[in-house]
């Protein structure tokens, strides 16, 4: 009986501190995470999903302070009271259907972010639809997400499926 006894409190007491280990970890980690941080993860995994080419021609901007930022941010509809975080690669000639951005609204700002995103996408098949049908084809396929972390995603390129599995899989590693 009382060795019966033992084992149970040994193994309740056992599944209490796993059971507290787990939840500390998903909380602590996320609550942890500065604007900077995703800043920086934002733009190496925007980055790392495109080739060199890319990043020298359409470079990626995480600050209102860059100088192609008053041109292209108001694109997408980032502004510094919507976004607490951002890194934005669009390209601002209306030559090319391009745009690959990670967005971390503002508390309360989802829906807004969200808005400009699918925007920005309208606005460029409705620019492409009567010439140059391949970029139409690009702007058309364009993926819009909302990741469990709040933040929108945007992969408007040649092949899209791939850039954004890499872009999600960056960030969730």
């Amino acid at each position: 009986m009382k060795r019966m006894l033992s084992l149970s409190l040994s193994a309740l007491l056992l599944l209490s501190a796993l059971a507290g280990c787990g939840g500390q970890g998903e909380s602590s980690g996320d609550a942890a995470k500065t604007p900077e941080e995703y800043t920086q993860a934002y733009q190496s995994a925007i980055e790392s999903a495109r080739d060199q080419e890319m990043n020298e021609a359409i470079p990626v901007i995480t600050s209102t302070e860059d100088e192609m930022a008053s041109m292209v941010l108001p694109m997408v509809g980032v502004t510094d009271e919507n976004a607490a975080a951002f890194a934005v690669a669009v390209s601002p000639m209306n030559i090319k259907a391009y745009g690959i951005a990670a967005i971390l609204p503002a508390e309360g700002k989802g829906e807004e972010v969200l808005e400009g995103v699918n925007a920005f996408v309208e606005q460029q098949k409705q620019s492409f639809q009567q010439y140059l049908a391949d970029q139409y084809d690009i702007a058309s396929a364009a993926k819009v997400e909302t990741l469990e972390d709040g933040t929108v995603l945007l992969v408007m390129c040649e092949d899209q499926d791939t850039v954004l599995e890499s872009i999600k899989t960056a960030l969730n590693g």
